[in-house]
C-alpha cells in the first residue's frame, strides 16, 4: 500500500511521488555537471531537496558516465568549530555512504590513514583519493552543508575551493552543495580569525544557485490523483481548492493534508467516500492544532529578533517596515516563512493561520472563558456577547499581558485573535487575512451548528488618525469583505493605542449601517 510521505526522502515503492528530476531543470543540472561546475541547490526544509539529490545520484550511476555519491554531513554539526572532530565525522559519513551507495569498501580502509596524515585537510584528501582511484569522473552531492558552523564550515568550503583546479582527474568533476540558504548569503563567524567571513568569498568557485520550488497546482492535483489511481478514492474540486489555498504547493503541507484527510481521519478510510471541502478543512485544522515537527521548526524561528523585524510588520499590516535589512528578508524567505511577490507576504495560508496562534498559544490555553457561555440555545454563536466580554477582558488584562510580549506592535490584534480562537475552537474556524500595506486585519469566523453555518466578518484596525474617519473607512472595508465572503454579520474593531486617552473614552460599541448592511463597531 502506498501513502503520502511527510518525513524523509520519497520512496516510489512506498509513497505517492512526482518524479524528483522533473521538479528540477534536469537539462540545466546535467549541463552544469558536464561543464565541470560546482553549484548550489537550496530550498526551505521538507521541499524535496534530498529526494532530488538521491534520484540524480541514481540516474548518473545508472547512466554510467560518472561515479556519483550523496553524503549528508549534518552529524558533524555537533562538533561545532572543532575542525578535527568534524573531519572525523565527515569522513566516517563519506565512507559509510560510499559503501552503501557504491559498494566501495576501499574508502573505509583508507579513512584512518588519511585522518592521521592530512589532519584538518582530510576532506580534501579523501576526495582526491576517491577520484584518483575511480574509473569514472566523480560527482559529489553534499547535503545539509549549512548545518556546519564557524571555522568548520569555512574549512570545508576552502578545501573544496583548493581542490577545484585539480578537477576532474584528481578532484570531483562537479560538486553540488545543498542546504536551506544560498552559500552566497552565509555570514560565517570565524573564531580563529576573529572576523565574519562571507560564504561568497570562502566558496567563490560557485557557478550557479538553483532553487527548488514548490509544486504547481497541477502538480499538486497530479500527486493527489496518484491516491485516486491506487485506491479509487476521489477528491472533490472544492477539496483541491482548499488544499491549494492553504499550501500554495508547499510539498510538506500538500503531503500532510493528503495523509491527514485520507489516512488519519477514520471516516475517510472508506475509499468509496470522496474527500470533500469540509474534510480538507478539518485536515488543515488538525495540522495546525497538532503542530508537527515541520511547523514547530518554523515557529521556533519566530523568537529570533531578525525574524520578528520582518514578520511583525506583516501581522500589523504596515506600509513601510523599518529597521528591516535585505539580509533579514532573504534569510526569512529562505526559511520558507515568506514569499516576495509584489511585496513581502507570509508564504501560504497555513503559515498565516499558524503564526498568530503560535505567538499567543500560552495565552489562548490559559483564558478561562468557555465557549458555552457565548452559544445561544439554538447553537448559534452570540458574537455580540463575546465581543462585550472581550472588551472587559482587554481592559483588565492587556497592559499586564503585553508588558513582556515580544511582538509589541502586533499585541492588540493577537490578543483578540487568541480570545476568539479559545472560543471558536470548539465548533468552527477562523480564516485570517493580513499583510503589508493592508492597514487592517480581516477575520472570517465560521461557526457550525445543527445543519447550519454562521459566517461572521471581524475587521481589526489601529487608530492612527481621527476616530470617525477611521470608522468610515472601516465600514467600507468591512462591507466589501462581507460581500466577498458572503457573510451576513459584520463587526469593526478599533484599537486606540493613545496613552493619553482614558479607558472610558476608548471603550464603546455602537451599531452603524453602510450599504444596507448593519455593522457593529467596537472601540477599545
Amino acid at each position: 500500500m502506498k501513502f503520502f510521505n511527510t518525513a524523509g526522502p520519497v520512496n516510489p515503492k512506498k509513497h505517492y511521488v512526482l518524479s524528483p528530476l522533473d521538479r528540477l531543470d534536469s537539462h540545466e543540472v546535467l549541463s552544469l555537471i558536464d561543464q565541470e561546475k560546482y553549484f548550489i541547490l537550496h530550498a526551505p526544509r521538507q521541499t524535496g531537496k534530498t529526494s532530488c539529490l538521491l534520484e540524480l545520484m541514481n540516474f548518473l550511476n545508472q547512466e554510467g558516465k560518472y561515479e556519483a555519491l550523496y553524503i549528508n554531513i549534518e552529524s558533524a554539526q555537533a562538533e561545532r568549530e572543532n575542525i578535527s572532530g568534524a573531519m572525523r565525522v565527515i569522513l566516517s559519513e563519506f565512507a559509510t555512504s560510499a559503501r552503501f551507495y557504491l559498494k566501495n569498501t576501499k574508502i573505509k580502509d583508507m579513512k584512518e590513514n588519511i585522518l592521521k596524515e592530512a589532519g584538518n585537510n582530510a576532506f580534501s584528501e579523501i576526495l582526491t583519493q576517491w577520484t584518483e582511484t575511480s574509473e569514472r569522473p566523480t560527482v559529489l552531492f553534499i547535503d545539509e552543508i549549512d548545518s556546519l558552523v564557524g571555522d568548520t564550515l569555512i574549512s570545508v568550503l576552502r578545501q573544496l575551493r583548493a581542490g577545484y583546479n585539480r578537477r576532474p582527474d584528481s578532484f570531483p568533476q562537479s560538486i553540488i552543495l545543498c542546504g536551506i540558504r544560498d552559500v552566497r548569503d552565509y555570514r560565517i563567524h570565524s573564531s580563529s580569525e576573529k572576523a565574519i567571513i562571507t560564504g561568497g568569498s570562502a566558496f567563490n568557485i560557485k557557478a550557479e544557485s538553483l532553487k527548488l520550488g514548490s509544486f504547481t497546482k497541477e502538480e499538486m492535483i497530479q500527486l493527489y490523483y496518484c491516491h485516486t489511481v491506487e485506491t479509487g478514492q476521489t477528491f472533490t474540486d472544492h477539496a483541491l481548492d482548499i488544499a491549494w489555498k492553504y499550501s500554495e504547493g508547499q510539498p510538506w503541507i500538500v503531503n500532510a493534508l493528503g495523509y491527514e484527510s485520507c489516512f488519519k481521519m477514520k471516516d475517510r478510510r472508506n475509499r468509496s467516500l470522496s474527500i470533500t471541502k469540509n474534510h480538507m478543512q478539518q485536515a488543515v485544522e488538525n495540522l495546525i492544532l497538532r503542530r508537527d515537527t515541520h511547523i514547530d521548526q518554523l515557529l521556533d524561528k519566530l523568537q529570533e529578533e531578525r525574524v520578528r523585524k520582518v514578520i511583525e510588520p506583516i501581522i500589523t499590516n504596515q506600509d513601510d517596515p523599518k529597521d528591516v535589512t535585505e539580509d533579514d528578508i532573504l534569510y526569512i524567505r529562505d526559511l520558507g516563512l515568506i514569499k516576495i511577490d509584489k511585496s513581502i507576504r507570509i508564504a501560504n495560508q497555513l503559515y498565516k493561520e499558524v503564526i498568530p496562534r503560535a505567538l499567543t498559544f500560552s495565552t489562548q490555553v490559559t483564558i478561562t472563558h468557555d465557549s458555552s457561555w457565548y452559544v445561544n440555545d439554538d447553537g448559534a454563536l452570540d458574537i455580540n456577547k463575546l465581543m462585550l466580554a472581550f472588551q472587559d477582558f482587554f481592559r483588565k488584562h492587556f497592559d499586564e499581558w503585553s508588558a513582556d510580549f515580544q511582538y509589541q506592535e502586533a499585541s492588540v490584534q493577537l490578543l483578540l485573535q487568541a480570545f476568539l480562537q479559545r472560543i471558536v475552537n470548539s465548533g468552527g474556524y477562523i480564516f485570517r487575512e493580513y499583510g503589508l500595506g493592508r492597514k487592517r486585519t480581516d477575520l472570517l469566523v465560521t461557526w457550525y451548528y445543527q445543519d447550519r453555518k454562521q459566517e461572521i466578518v471581524i475587521e481589526l484596525k489601529i487608530r492612527y488618525q481621527d476616530t470617525e474617519e477611521i470608522i468610515q473607512k472601516g465600514l467600507i472595508q468591512t462591507t466589501e469583505y462581507m460581500d466577498k465572503c458572503g457573510a451576513t454579520e459584520g463587526h469593526l474593531v478599533i484599537f486606540d493605542r493613545r496613552k493619553s486617552v482614558s479607558w472610558e473614552e476608548k471603550i464603546f460599541h455602537k451599531e452603524l449601517a453602510h450599504d444596507a448592511k448593519t455593522i457593529m463597531v467596537w472601540g477599545m
